[in-house]
């Protein structure tokens, strides 16, 4: 049948691709001028399935509330007369309970590791280069009592089958040398040699260019301007394409991957998509002396930023907004950024043409994403994978091609419908 996807990030391509190798005809609409122009564009680079736990948690509570008052936050929440950010922000409290918290890291662990199988099986069968790395993720705390109270989280996760090893100052600096001058402001840490690390922007730029070589189409510059309905079925997406005009586009489904903006399209047609945008930051910079800048993908747990090594370059992403769908970058933030990534590197990063950035992360209260059909009966979901868009992206678009083609998808999880 024909399908029509709209969005072209690290999920709508993925879903493009599975639903054209399982023989479907498939159509792609973006408003932007080609793929992964958006929230795929320069994020974090981890394919983290250690590390996909819900934002959601039983200490969260506490945290939000001490950040309050600080602009430099690692998630920074900035109240606005927005009834679905209060909607949001209540569910999310909800998540919070212990119960919620375990079943939603179980969810997100089963499809992370589908994901990463898939990623790694598309790589070794289409060849497809993204500077990925098999070193592991690394991550370190310099509070004792942070530290602790992560290690009931890396029990929790190795009964899920997760071999996230904690490790000690020590065992740190030898894993990344680089950490070298900040051992003694160093607790304790923890490391996962099975994930990896990538530029989720260079793979759908990839994928995408396979896909349109096996037949998918593409229609970029092409905005979505709503969804049509009648009889409880979506007959066709009114778009305006890049010379202005007004066109429908059919199919016999359709599917949603629009991030962030996807709410928008489904409150019309009577959808309650429980997404809201947490803007992510991200800072890339030239590496100048290889000895002083790290290999291991990083993670400082205290300010909930990452590092990775992409090519010649580190990526530094991380820290979240609340705070509506602005992208524009706050210099406090930025320069806090700045600040940590050469307090760590001091030698080892050109600081004077860092390159900054920021996305937004489409984020659900209990960070589990939305894949699977709507009450709409040709109309599926594939969003909500708040900053793990990268990691369980290639698993969500096989799932939902899976589940749009008639089987039942591999990975137990809370699919829709």
């Amino acid at each position: 049948m024909k399908v029509v996807v709209l969005g072209s990030g690290i999920i709508g391509v993925c879903t493009a691709w599975w639903l054209n190798q399982a023989g479907h005809d498939v159509v792609v609409i973006d408003r932007a001028s080609g793929p992964a122009q958006g929230t795929s564009r320069a994020n974090g680079g981890q394919i983290c399935v250690s590390y996909s736990q819900p934002w959601a948690n039983p200490h969260a509570p506490l945290r939000l509330l001490r950040w309050l008052t600080r602009e430099d936050a690692p998630l920074l929440f900035r109240p606005r007369l927005d009834p679905q950010q209060w909607i949001w922000s209540l569910l999310f409290l909800r998540e919070c309970l212990p119960g919620r918290t375990l079943a939603n890291t179980r969810s997100m662990l089963r499809l992370s590791e589908y994901s990463r199988a898939t990623l790694q099986a598309m790589r070794r069968e289409l060849g497809i280069e993204y500077q990925h790395s098999e070193s592991g993720i690394l991550s370190f705390y310099r509070d004792q009592e942070e530290f602790e109270s992560s290690q009931d989280m890396t029990g929790i996760l190795r009964d899920f089958g997760i071999d996230r090893r904690i490790v000690s100052p020590d065992e740190i600096v030898a894993l990344e040398p680089a950490l070298a001058p900040a051992r003694s402001r160093i607790v304790g840490g923890d490391f996962t040699a099975g994930d990896e690390t990538g530029d989720a922007h260079l793979f759908t730029l990839e994928l995408a260019a396979r896909a349109a070589q096996a037949g998918v189409e593409f229609r970029y510059n092409t905005r979505l301007s709503r969804l049509l309905s009648q009889g409880g079925a979506v007959t066709g997406a009114e778009v305006i394409d890049a010379d202005g005009l007004y066109q429908r586009v059919t199919g016999d489904a359709y599917v949603a991957a629009l991030g962030a903006y996807t709410p928008h399209f489904l409150r019309p047609l009577g959808i309650a998509c429980r997404v809201y945008p947490t803007k992510g930051y991200s800072a890339t910079f030239d590496i100048v002396d290889n000895s002083a800048a790290p290999t291991v993908s990083l993670t400082d747990s205290r300010n909930k930023v990452v590092y990775t090594r992409l090519g010649n370059h580190i990526r530094m992403a991380g820290t979240a907004e609340l705070a509506g769908y602005s992208r524009n970058l706050n210099t406090i933030r930025c320069d806090n950024m700045l600040r940590q990534a050469r307090d760590l590197f001091p030698t080892g990063l050109d600081f004077a043409n860092v390159r900054f950035w920021s996305g937004l992360r489409p984020s659900t209260p209990s960070s589990v994403p939305l894949i699977g059909r709507t009450k709409i009966r040709n109309l599926y979901l594939n969003t909500g994978h708040g900053a793990l868009g990268w990691t369980m992206g290639a698993g969500s678009g096989r799932a939902l091609a899976d589940l749009i083609s008639g089987r039942l998808p591999e990975p137990e999880f809370p699919f829709l419908g």
